[in-house]
């Protein structure tokens, strides 16, 4: 009976994620240098969370990566996880030329994607559209002093001058936290690097750009293999191109990637070398009534993730989230629509080149809601238990501390309702595309052009 209570309580507290939560923001993050002025460098291109939650790293069009730590829990109020501060900001990626093809290497951060902790040091990738950089962020605060032919001030001794032998010791000094590229893995891809994922052997990774998934070793930095190559003989002969690749959470031998027409294949390693022959093909038929000039474009998969059990997965589009199981290939199980008011505007965002926007999707810890954003800095929330939804706002007007968000609602056609906002009146330059949850806590990273919001979900 205690059983079947306790599995009740919880079913019923998942029933009503969204009527028992209010989500306030937590804090506003300003990623802003030299001056306080804003300059396109600032603009961030990723978010990623640590395994542990406690550390959120972000990348931006400059090439940068700043790392945020969450401070220990409150003792004072129990269950209430501090604020995430600045932890250590380092330059990952700097502009490069392609002196064969003379094309400018942006350092624009593309991924970011952490290592489990094994000891006391953390390890990120990074890439940028050509290159994959191993980091290591480290903790150092003692430093040795006493040295025998080396002054302070590290000016070497004549060593005639020594008369006496020192031992050298250890004396403590500020905390400084320490980023210094291990691996450096390049000169592997012809495009631009879209995705890279870890292995779940956490020996390997893959890196996946327009044509081509390359399979790494951490430590092998010279060679890499090709395990996809969809490049036709003749150029002309293309038809579509890599937008998403990622290995799956528990079998280091499947791995999958989306393309641009809107299909997902599931490939496994011990079938062959180069697995350009999938073992499973996801797509869902075309509704004839919706076809339109602009249907190839908009059913272009921005975003794959596996969920965290490995059982389904998710993918964007540029109007729905879809929920797909492993063991069903011909349909999605879930479809959710982010922003269906917008098929009526493709020609604008086609001309505006919005159509074009890659937009991301993530998990919550359980695998029960999913969110992704969309356009005048909403974001949307999905309930996969109770089908219901949510949209948000991450706006400066909001950021006020303990603040609950209201729900916002999109008005599409007819008479406007008091708290609706009308699709005319969306701002189309303020967007989200990268969002991240925490892996173990309802806290949410919201990225909006050089702001960082972060979310806490207060339950009742």
């Amino acid at each position: 009976m205690k059983i079947v209570a306790t599995w009740k309580k919880k079913s019923l507290e998942r029933a009503n994620f969204f009527s028992a939560s209010k989500w306030h923001c937590k804090q506003e993050l300003k990623l802003m240098f030299k001056n306080n002025l804003f300059k396109a460098a600032d603009i961030i291109s990723t978010v990623e969370f640590n395994h542990s939650g406690e550390l959120l790293a972000t990348g931006d069009k400059g090439g940068r990566v700043v790392i945020f730590q969450q401070e220990q829990e409150n003792k004072t109020q129990a269950h209430s996880r501090g604020e995430y501060n600045v932890y250590s900001t380092f330059q990952s990626h700097e502009p490069e030329f392609d002196y064969l093809k003379s094309l400018e290497i942006e350092e624009k951060i593309n991924k970011i994607r952490w290592l489990p902790q094994k000891n006391a040091a953390q390890f990120l990738l990074s890439t940028n559209d050509k290159t994959i950089k191993l980091w290591k962020i480290s903790e150092r605060d003692k430093r040795p002093e006493g040295y025998n032919l080396k002054e302070e001030d590290g000016r070497y001794r004549d060593p005639t001058t020594v008369t006496t032998l020192r031992v050298p010791v250890f004396r403590p000094m500020d905390l400084m936290v320490e980023a210094s590229p291990r691996r450096i893995f390049a000169n592997a891809h012809t495009y631009h690097i879209n995705s890279i994922s870890i292995n779940s052997d956490y020996e390997t990774y893959l890196s996946a750009d327009d044509l081509r998934i390359n399979l790494w070793h951490l430590e092998i930095t010279d060679r890499s293999f090709n395990i996809v190559d969809i490049k036709p003989a003749n150029m002309e002969e293309l038809t579509e191109v890599i937008t998403a690749a990622e290995f799956h959470p528990n079998s280091c031998n499947t791995f999958v990637y989306s393309s641009s027409k809107g299909t997902i294949r599931l490939c496994d390693m011990r079938a062959s070398a180069l697995c350009d022959r999938h073992s499973k093909l996801f797509e869902e038929p075309e509704d004839p009534s919706n076809r339109s000039f602009f249907s190839e474009i908009i059913s272009s998969i921005s975003d794959v993730k596996f969920s965290h059990s490995g059982r389904y997965m998710m993918t964007r589009d540029y109007l729905s989230v879809k929920i797909w199981d492993l063991n069903m290939e011909n349909r999605p199980v879930e479809t959710y629509q982010v922003h269906e008011y917008l098929r009526s505007k493709l020609c604008s965002l086609y001309e505006n080149d919005c159509i074009f926007d890659k937009f991301e999707c993530c998990w919550n810890g359980s695998d029960s809601v999913v969110m992704t954003g969309s356009y005048n800095n909403f974001f949307r929330m999905f309930d996969r238990n109770t089908k219901r939804d949510i949209t948000l706002e991450a706006s400066r007007e909001n950021n006020k501390p303990r603040t609950v968000l209201k729900p916002r609602k999109v008005c599409a056609s007819g008479k406007r309702k008091k708290d609706e906002i009308s699709v005319d009146s969306l701002d189309f330059n303020k967007k989200i595309l990268h969002t991240a949850w925490h892996p173990k806590e309802n806290i949410i990273a919201v990225a909006t052009t050089n702001n960082l919001y972060i979310f806490q979900d207060k339950m009742n």
